[in-house]
């Protein structure tokens, strides 16, 4: 680039619904970025607090944001609103409760004008307390790569965020990117459909910092039914893509490491949860896992037992198991076959009759065996 060539412009979607207490950081740490060229639209999502207001304050001061005021239509409504008001070479999601590090956006379009990749993904950090910490997954799946494709890394799959990115606006236009709507866990069936579709860069650059409120819709959620009906909808189309893409290898880690990654959660709620609850649990799991089990999955010792469990029906097993875990300090304790010289799982008998289960169920890998 010559001297005088001006920086690429960063459009920034801001959707913003009930976040009075957080817009001002939100925005503060858009303001500090690095990367000076940017325009920014919040979409105000039908607020009844003072968002919207907080919103045309920040837009008074910097001419740089707009502010769209809509009735409310849900997070994936509210992106894609977005993304038809703003401008740029380059186009970026900021989620309203979150903030971004000051060289995120810097270093994101850097890799992009470095590379000619379609978009840019870093890694992220999320609060803990008052520490940040990076999920250990995320530092795995965003060891450095330039110019790459889904084959590369399929598990990088599993980074389902739509705010730790930047996309040429180019690509996601030509590849008709929307975000669902209507339905939670909206960022997996797009983010999937980006990196079947595009080239792009992995950074391990720490690029978001995530705040996971209490009361969010990541807090709430997985104890209602309609959560779990949604959760299972955007499985089913992130699946679909991935399978329309025609990767046999793709499509294996993808359903045992990525799509299979957060059924713990579900798992844990079995104790207590309704029948109407466990039978769309039940009915997610044949469909999705169904031809394959959940034993081959990515998940956990204890977890891939409780999957089972699940396909089995066996739901006064894995209630049992669940309550008998959370009572745990550490793992599940490990036994050796004296026979055969494998690991496996330990569960106590008024737990669960290991004999009434398949050994593959208790089977453990060579890297969760610890001597």
């Amino acid at each position: 680039m010559s001297l005088f060539s001006r920086a690429p412009l960063l459009g920034v979607v801001i959707p913003a619904w009930g976040v009075e207490d957080y817009l001002d950081d939100c925005i503060r740490s858009l303001l500090a970025q690095t990367h000076r060229r940017w325009e920014a639209v919040i979409v105000d999502d039908g607020s009844t607090d003072r968002t919207g207001e907080i919103a045309d304050e920040w837009a008074h001061r910097d001419s740089r944001i707009t502010v769209v005021h809509s009735v409310n239509g849900g997070l994936g409504a509210a992106r894609n609103l977005g993304t038809v008001q703003v401008r740029g070479d380059y186009l970026a999601f900021l989620d309203s409760d979150d903030v971004l590090p000051p060289t995120a956006y810097a270093d994101l379009v850097a890799a992009l004008q470095d590379s000619g990749s379609d978009f840019a993904t870093g890694s992220i950090v999320r609060w803990e307390g008052d520490d940040l910490v990076e999920p250990p997954w995320m530092r795995r799946l965003h060891r450095p790569l330039r110019g790459a494709r889904v084959e590369d890394r399929p598990e990088i799959l599993g980074d389902v965020f739509a705010w730790n990115k930047v996309f040429r606006r180019s690509f996601w236009d030509s590849a008709g990117l929307t975000w669902p709507e209507g339905v939670r866990y909206e960022d997996q069936p797009t983010t999937t459909r980006a990196f079947l579709a595009g080239r792009f860069d992995v950074l391990p650059e720490t690029t978001y910092h995530w705040r996971i409120r209490e009361g969010s819709i990541t807090q709430t959620r997985a104890s209602s039914v309609q959560d779990l009906a949604d959760r299972w909808e955007t499985k089913r189309q992130s699946l679909a893509s991935v399978r329309a893409y025609g990767s046999a290898e793709v499509e294996e880690v993808f359903v045992d490491r990525v799509l299979a990654g957060d059924l713990w959660r579900y798992f844990l709620l079995v104790p207590g949860a309704p029948e109407e609850w466990w039978r769309l649990l039940r009915a997610g799991v044949l469909e999705l896992w169904g031809q394959r089990s959940l034993v081959h999955s990515g998940l956990p010792p204890v977890h891939r037992l409780a999957g089972w469990l699940v396909e089995e029906d066996r739901r006064a097993e894995i209630t049992a198991l669940m309550e008998w875990v959370a009572t745990l300090d550490g793992p599940a304790p490990r036994v050796q076959d004296v026979a055969t010289g494998d690991w496996r799982l330990w569960v106590p008998p008024s737990v669960l009759d290991e004999t009434t289960v398949a050994p593959e169920a208790l089977a453990l890998r060579d890297h969760e065996v610890t001597h």
